[in-house]
């Protein structure tokens, strides 16, 4: 997981990812996301499916966000946790190894519960994923030494 620093799920623990840029693949996307934000090389073993989520957050004109999140399987073939360069656009603070017991609503994104819920189910459904009370967390996360390991 990353510890998010930007967007509505900013102080919460994500999955590395982010946008593309100009004739950028998905699963190129995937890779660079990856290293610029865990220091992780990656293998993209398979695509897993999509899902899309609904939650209220005020950004510009806009007073909610529909994330269209595409989720694959991976394998790790290099690198090792590194605090990510800062840069415009670095959403990341830093990657961090968490086990399914210390996430929840409260310090996770929809997208991490997706991913353990897909662990447990293998699927990840077929419909959006509404959170109408999200809140955005504007105080720091407190992460544990545990999970810097």
């Amino acid at each position: 997981m990353i510890n998010k620093n930007g967007g509505p799920y900013i102080n919460r623990f994500d999955l590395p990812g982010g946008s593309l840029e100009e004739s950028e693949s998905l699963t190129n996307a995937m890779k660079r996301e990856f290293l610029e934000e865990t220091g992780f090389e990656i293998e993209v073993v398979k695509n897993l499916g999509v899902i899309d989520f609904m939650l209220p957050w005020d950004w510009e004109q806009y007073s909610h966000v529909h994330h269209i999140a595409v989720y694959y399987l991976v394998d790790r073939i290099g690198g090792q946790i590194v605090i990510p360069k800062q840069f415009d656009g670095q959403d990341s603070l830093g990657a961090f190894w968490v086990s399914e017991s210390e996430v929840n609503l409260n310090n996770a994104s929809p997208l991490v519960l997706k991913a353990f819920e897909w662990l447990k189910k293998g699927d990840l459904g077929l419909d959006v994923e509404c959170y109408e009370h999200w809140g955005v967390k504007n105080n720091v996360v407190k992460l544990t030494d545990s999970i810097l390991q």
